[in-house]
């Protein structure tokens, strides 16, 4: 995917434009966090308006699960995927090591953020991202473009042999290699999947292919690597 890097002060993000759509990934150069615990994250995550010059910036409580909120304004729901219809709002997720997903349906100005881990990918929340858009916006998946950002790579994801199993079990996958020899599971293949069997066309699911942890281009926030919860925000928004 190429994407565009743009520097606010000492920050850095990553920004892909597609149509209406702005797609955008917060990396931790310049020590950016967005943690909601610290006024130093609220404090960033109310710039984001300055910075992009936005009307509104929602998110959710996150809570590793398949839920899917509609966006309100003031209001930070429970759930791991937001969506909405609305522009000028930029919609994301924290992640610090999880898949931030960024949807775009061109068709009916409707996007979404997901958060999704081993937990919401096992659940298939970006499955239900899709449903609920379609229920709400009419959306069709392949209408949709497919933001996948910076996560935990396979190269550095060691999980259980037991959770590998549990994947494994899921007809989803099928033919898809989503996990080696060292019990590294690949996170990014299963989304993949999922979207494919939702109908999103292959060419319109980009990925930015960095690791948080072990990315040596960028820095990011890697709950792996420094037990930190402090971590990137991803976010979606329509001009």
């Amino acid at each position: 995917m190429n994407f565009e890097k743009i520097n606010i002060g000492q920050y850095t993000f990553l920004k892909f434009n597609y149509k209406r759509a702005s797609f955008v990934f917060s990396t931790g150069e310049g020590n950016l966090k967005f943690n909601r615990g610290t006024k130093e994250g609220l404090d960033n995550l109310r710039n984001i308006k300055e910075w992009f010059n936005l009307k509104n910036v929602g998110y959710l409580n996150q809570i590793h699960s398949n839920i899917i909120c509609e966006f309100k304004e003031d209001i930070h729901e429970e759930g791991d995927g937001i969506m909405t219809d609305k522009s000028s709002t930029a919609i994301g997720v924290f992640t610090a090591d999880c898949v931030p997903i960024l949807l775009y349906d061109s068709i009916n100005n409707a996007i979404a953020s997901v958060h999704s881990g081993w937990r919401g990918t096992y659940n298939h929340i970006v499955i239900e991202s899709l449903k609920n858009m379609n229920k709400k916006y009419n959306t069709n998946a392949e209408d949709v473009v497919v933001c996948i950002g910076p996560h935990i790579g396979q190269c550095c994801y060691e999980v259980s042999y037991d959770l590998i199993q549990k994947f494994k079990e899921d007809k989803t996958y099928g033919h898809y290699k989503i996990s080696n020899e060292k019990n590294h599971l690949n996170l990014q293949e299963c989304i993949k999947a999922q979207l494919l069997k939702s109908g999103v066309r292959k060419e319109n699911i980009l990925t930015i292919n960095m690791c948080t942890f072990c990315s040596k281009g960028y820095k990011f926030n890697s709950y792996r690597k420094t037990k930190n919860t402090a971590g990137q925000f991803s976010f979606v928004y329509i001009n």
